[in-house]
């Protein structure tokens, strides 16, 4: 059973199959943030980046730089996605897209609070199997990087929370795949009590079988 603490479960050691003719998002080594004007904030799983760039304040208010392409070399992001949810306990995932269309995350609040989730689905990777939360607040601007090889979902803790993101690939209505939020085999803290608000979508993903991992760590 995966926790939030970084132990180890282990499948078949079947590998995803490799798609030609491109290098996928998983095939790059995990990216190393540069030339950073922003805190750093170490999560449980270390791929998983928390990162909170700098904010200007005077009396007018604030102003932030949320994204430079510079700081994430390795990564191409190529599309940005607007997600409102009505109700705070609204659960948006977990999702993931297979290769070659797989999709590293970079995401941020524009107004209220998440808790963000990311599951690592890596074939050999120590981590296979456990997950990592982050709360992000549209007040604190903190934002989180979820490489590609991760199933990835958030809930919401405020009413009309609005979440901004960026992806690395498009998306792909044949290569998306999802997992139920409640997997046995995954055993994610949401942190909330009773049922979500979920999409007929999300309500009926297939349990995630680990036996036949969807990605390899470190592109081996």
């Amino acid at each position: 059973m995966a926790t939030g603490d970084g132990r180890r479960a282990t499948g078949d050691g079947r590998r995803a199959k490799r798609a030609t003719g491109k290098k996928r998002q998983s095939d790059y080594p995990p990216p190393r943030l540069t030339k950073q004007p922003m805190d750093l904030i170490p999560t449980a799983i270390p791929d998983v980046v928390s990162l909170v760039p700098a904010r200007h304040q005077d009396e007018r208010g604030s102003f932030s730089e949320t994204f430079r392409a510079e700081w994430f070399p390795g990564l191409t992001f190529v599309q940005d996605n607007h997600s409102h949810s009505a109700d705070p306990g609204t659960i948006r995932g977990l999702h993931y897209q297979l290769p070659p269309a797989d999709q590293a995350k970079l995401l941020r609040v524009a107004r209220g609070r998440i808790r963000d989730v990311a599951v690592d689905l890596r074939d050999g990777s120590p981590t296979f199997l456990a997950h990592v939360t982050v709360e992000l607040t549209a007040a604190g601007g903190e934002q989180v990087l979820v490489p590609s090889g991760f199933a990835h979902g958030f809930v919401t803790l405020e009413p009309n929370t609005v979440v901004l993101y960026k992806v690395t690939d498009y998306y792909s209505r044949e290569l998306e795949r999802g997992i139920p939020w409640n997997d046995p085999a995954l055993a994610v803290d949401w942190g909330i009590d009773g049922e979500p608000v979920l999409s007929n979508r999300d309500r009926n993903h297939p349990p995630f079988d680990p036996a036949k991992p969807p990605f390899r760590f470190g592109g081996r």
